[in-house]
């Protein structure tokens, strides 16, 4: 064995104590979404973390005789509330996604028989995972504490920004185990790793690196995992041989052989423990090289023990959450708002080393100068209220990634931002080119930090790009034929909507040339309306609209993630212009009120696995973003009070302080970023305009603290769960016209003052 290092004071002080909760970090709940529907993760992790610690209760398969496993689903956060058993706890995870990847590096502490196996669910002891209650669980911001039932071990985790901090209490034993499981990830299938490879460069510390093909098809992450004890003997297996295996056979690399290469491939290292005795593991990601990782554990934890560090990730938080402070009419709606809070800080997330290095998209190592690069960009959800929420709390924040969509579109050999993206990697999932509104929000907001003009350049660029996804189709027909594209109704909505919000920064810009070949293209939502039935129908290339239609079902009918009922009113950027294709006001709000109240048969949308019951009310489908701003089209109507009355029974019905209190994927903050807007009273209906239409605002008082230094106060008089309709407005006194506010109203301080009712003010 060789000498211990000695890694500039990054020696373990593990102690006892307990941090005393502040009065914003008791009200989130990370177990909130965690049953069904929404799939977030309780694990540790600080705001917007490349690291996100948490136990992945299952180890189910992608696919089952190469096909598809549809129960695989309810693990895209890799926990499942309902498990009875923790597999182990992996680095990296999604929170709210209807799809994944990730769940590297996971760790698992055991006693007894060394078992290289996970095992059955229903048979732990088959393997090395572990039982374990809900009642010995505990999830808090940056901190997440289990008993592991079979084992007698306490696990508790923490992070920085890059590294996962470990703390195991053990028995007395003679045979206590660390499994480090390179195999193990989420959404997982036989081939997805392509290669890891580790190096044991001491009795306590462990270096290498693993590579998957997955969502993300050339995904590499770099670690470097240091003990707080020496372990006394170590082992690999690799559970995949090869015909070839060259001169490495004369080695038995199975038990104290200092590295091994392999697909898949799983280590342990072994100790002595005294009862009680704890164990300390930090293991610090990169996405550049394990040299960076042992940088980034040095500079974020050296000298530090684990309440420190537990302790700081909380003030972080704290720090965080304090941004927006509200009194409410409920406890409960205090632990929605916060847990919401805390679900839109939780991405996208930093993807650099302390040193600014990161592996771009050209797989090439860059270096961000002057920003902070990000990446988990689940666009076609967040670009709706999440940026534009960074837009209003996090300006400085949401420029920088900004920038770093800018960095992805030079490094693109398309030329295009990014679509959906995740380390290194674009994986091309969903539609539309969303980061188009996220860029145009910030412009006409006026959130400096990044070159405009050149960032409009990009937008035009990603724009142009003629064969993406039935682009050049759309470009010369103004729509998406049925027979070029599945989706082709939504995704000529989509491009339609991102084409006004890039117009809408040209004119910030004073570039009217592109304002207005941008606004013309806005229009062609109108070359998929089937006047004949009042709803968005797939038209063929020949220009007739497709025969066989259902408007309420959600699958084969030319929309991604909806059907043709919620969908049709998906434009946002001109709601009069739809109204009046609609028949004017008096046949849409019967037609909008029958959305509400209708019922929709499950057969319509059970070949949909991220719509289930929870996530609709009548045959509105709050559960996936399409819908995030119908109910603030009452505002373009005479009835502006039926907006208040939908939004405050979507805020009741749809978000609960519970494990299945989410009525649908939070998808990175999306779902979460709606509720914030909605309780405070507003909503960025179109992201690309400066206004943001009003509603029925859920808290009693809040205090936005802008990063300008100024201070928003919204004031609610006589609020009650009754009074859900709004009599006035009045902003800094005055009565506000209309039923929109200002951004720059906001960014200018000062007081919005709504006085509710139990009646509408018709």
């Amino acid at each position: 064995m060789k000498k211990r290092l000695l890694l500039c004071g990054l020696a373990f002080s593990l102690s006892l104590g307990a941090m005393a909760q502040d009065p914003l970090i008791q009200y989130v709940n990370p177990l909130v979404g965690t049953r069904k529907m929404g799939h977030t993760f309780p694990g540790a992790t600080v705001p917007f973390g490349a690291v996100q610690l948490s136990p992945d209760t299952d180890t189910l398969p992608y696919a089952v005789n190469g096909q598809y496993n549809a129960d695989v689903y309810k693990y895209c956060a890799g926990y499942q509330y309902d498990d009875p058993t923790i597999v182990g706890f992996s680095h990296t995870h999604f929170s709210g996604t209807g799809h994944s990847d990730l769940g590297d590096l996971l760790i698992m502490p055991t006693t007894g028989t060394l078992q290289l196996n996970p095992g059955a669910a229903a048979q732990p002891e088959t393997g090395y995972r572990s039982r374990f209650h809900h009642a010995t669980e505990t999830a808090e911001p940056d901190y997440y504490k289990v008993k592991l039932e079979d084992d007698q071990i306490l696990a508790e985790l923490t992070t920085t920004t890059r590294v996962g901090v470990h703390q195991y209490t053990f028995p007395q034993s003679d045979s206590a185990h660390i499994i480090l499981d390179l195999m193990h990830g989420i959404y997982n299938y036989e081939d997805k790793n392509v290669w890891t490879f580790v190096r044991v460069e001491n009795d306590t510390l462990i270096t290498g690196f693993k590579q998957t093909n997955g969502w993300a098809r050339t995904r590499t992450v770099y670690f470097a995992m240091i003990f707080s004890k020496p372990f006394r003997s170590y082992g690999f297996a690799n559970f995949k041989t090869y015909p070839y295996k060259g001169f490495y056979k004369r080695f038995d690399q199975t038990k104290n052989f200092p590295e091994i290469a392999g697909e898949q491939i799983r280590a342990h290292f072994d100790f002595s423990t005294n009862a009680g005795e704890k164990i300390g593991i930090r293991l610090a990601l990169s996405p550049v090289s394990t040299k960076n990782a042992l940088e980034n554990l040095r500079e974020e934890t050296a000298g530090l023990d684990f309440e420190t560090i537990k302790k700081q990730g909380q003030a972080q938080w704290n720090k965080e959450l304090g941004r927006i402070k509200i009194e409410a009419l409920h406890r409960d709606d205090l632990i929605n708002f916060y847990t919401a809070l805390y679900h839109a800080f939780l991405s996208p997330t930093v993807y650099m080393d302390g040193n600014g290095e990161y592996r771009g998209l050209d797989q090439n190592v860059h270096k961000a100068d002057g920003f902070t690069n990000y990446t988990t960009f689940s666009l076609w959800d967040t670009y709706r209220a999440l940026h534009p929420f960074f837009n209003l709390v996090q300006p400085k924040r949401n420029s920088d990634m900004i920038r770093s969509m800018l960095a992805h579109q030079r490094q693109s050999v398309h030329g295009m931002l990014p679509v959906w993206s995740h380390y290194a990697n674009e994986n091309w999932c969903m539609s539309g080119y969303h980061s188009v509104p996220v860029i145009a929000d910030a412009i006409v907001k006026g959130v400096g930090g990044f070159d405009v003009n050149k960032a409009l350049d990009a937008c035009i660029r990603t724009a142009g790009v003629r064969y993406y996804d039935g682009l050049d189709a759309y470009l010369q027909k103004g729509y998406v034929p049925d027979d070029v594209r599945p989706n082709s109704v939504s995704t000529t909505m989509e491009y339609a909507f991102d084409d006004w919000s890039l117009a809408q920064a040209a004119k910030t810009l004073g570039r009217m040339d592109v304002y207005e070949t941008f606004m013309k293209r806005s229009q062609n939502w109108k070359h998929v309306y089937d006047a004949s039935t009042g709803y968005m129908r797939p038209r063929l290339s020949d220009g007739t609209f497709r025969k066989e239609f259902d408007v309420l079902s959600t699958h084969g009918q030319g929309f991604i993630e909806g059907n043709a009922w919620n969908f049709s009113l998906f434009v946002p950027q001109d709601p009069e212009g739809m109204i009046a294709a609609m028949g004017g006001e008096k046949r849409f709000v019967p037609h909008l009120d029958s959305l509400f109240t209708m019922h929709l048969p499950d057969k319509f949308f059970e070949e949909t696995e991220d719509i289930t019951r929870e996530g609709i009310i009548g045959n509105y489908v709050h559960g996936n973003e399409p819908s995030h701003h119908v109910a603030y089209l009452y505002n373009f109507t005479r009835q502006p009070w039926k907006t208040q009355e939908r939004v405050r029974m979507i805020l009741k019905k749809q978000y609960q302080p519970a494990v299945d209190g989410l009525g649908g994927n939070d998808d990175c903050g999306q779902m979460s970023a709606w509720y914030l807007f909605s309780a405070l009273g507003f909503y960025p209906f179109a992201p690309g305009a400066e206004a943001y239409e009003l509603g029925s605002p859920a808290i009693k008082k809040a205090v936005l603290t802008l990063e300008n230094g100024k201070t928003f106060t919204i004031d609610v008089k006589n609020q009650s769960d009754r009074n859900v309709y709004v009599s006035k407005v009045l902003l800094n006194g005055k009565p506000l016209k209309g039923h929109s506010l200002k951004h720059s109203d906001i960014l200018k301080g000062g007081i919005l003052q709504f006085v509710m009712a139990a009646r509408p003010a018709k």
